[in-house]
C-alpha cells in the first residue's frame, strides 16, 4: 500500500483529502506544518508528498528543495499565477495543481507520479545504451558518458518510447519542467550534443530525427 503524507495546515482540506485517500486504500500520513512534515520525510518512506505553500514553520518552497525530487511531489496551492507554478516546478515539485480541485483530477496525477516514480533507480536500457537514473549517467558498451541534466530529460524520454516518436513539444514541455526554459532551437543544439558524446564511444547514431515531428530512438 503506497504512503502518502499530507501537508496542509487548513483543518477542513486536510480532512477532504485525507479521506479521498483513504477510500483510494492509501496510507495517509498527516503533518500541518513544514517542520512537522520534515520530520516524517526524514524518519518515514514515504512514496508521495502533497505540499500546501503557504505553511506555518517551513513553508512548501523550502521543503521542495530540502527533498530535492528524492520523493515525488504535488504541490496543492491557493496561488494560481503561471509565475507561481513555474517556479515551483522548476525547483523541483513534479506537478502542481490550483485549489480548488477535483476528486478525479487530484486522483490521476496521484497515480500518474506514483507511476513514474516506480520507473526511477532503475536502469532503462536499449540495445546498447543504459541510463542509470540514480547518478543521471548513459553507458554505452560499459563506456559513461556524463549528461547534463536537460540532455538526461531528453535521453529518459526518447528511451521510454524506443520504438515511437517522440515529438518536439513533448520534450519541450518535459524540459520547462523538469531541467531549463527550452525553445526548438536549443532543442536541436541539445540533440546535437547528445550525438557528439555518443560518437565519442561509438559511430552508431542511436537519436534518428524525425522531419517536422520529432526524434526517436534509430531501431
Amino acid at each position: 500500500m503506497k504512503k502518502i503524507l499530507v501537508v496542509e495546515d487548513d483543518n477542513t482540506i486536510h480532512k477532504i483529502i485525507k479521506d479521498i485517500l483513504e477510500k483510494e486504500h492509501y496510507t495517509v500520513i498527516n503533518a500541518y506544518s513544514g517542520t512537522e512534515a520534515l520530520t516524517i520525510i526524514e524518519n518515514d518512506n514515504i512514496d508521495l508528498i502533497l505540499l500546501d505553500l503557504m505553511l506555518p514553520g517551513i513553508d512548501g518552497e523550502d521543503i521542495i528543495k530540502k527533498v530535492n525530487q528524492k520523493i515525488p511531489i504535488i504541490v496543492i496551492s491557493a496561488k494560481t499565477s503561471s509565475v507561481d507554478k513555474a517556479k515551483v516546478l522548476l525547483d523541483g515539485a513534479n506537478d502542481y495543481i490550483t485549489k480548488p480541485f477535483e476528486k478525479v483530477e487530484l486522483l490521476a496525477r496521484i497515480q500518474v507520479q506514483l507511476r513514474i516514480n516506480s520507473k526511477k533507480n532503475k536502469k532503462l536500457k536499449y540495445k546498447d545504451i543504459e541510463l542509470l537514473e540514480d547518478n543521471k549517467t548513459m553507458k554505452i558498451r560499459d563506456e559513461k558518458i556524463t549528461l547534463t541534466k536537460t540532455e538526461y530529460t531528453i535521453m529518459r524520454e526518447l528511451l521510454l518510447n524506443p520504438n515511437n516518436v517522440v515529438t518536439k513539444t513533448r520534450l519541450l514541455d518535459l524540459i520547462s519542467i523538469n531541467a531549463e526554459n527550452c525553445d526548438e532551437s536549443s532543442l536541436k543544439v541539445h540533440i546535437s550534443n547528445i550525438r557528439k558524446k555518443i560518437r565519442k564511444i561509438t559511430q552508431v547514431e542511436y537519436v534518428e530525427a524525425v522531419w517536422g515531428i520529432g526524434f526517436k530512438i534509430k531501431e
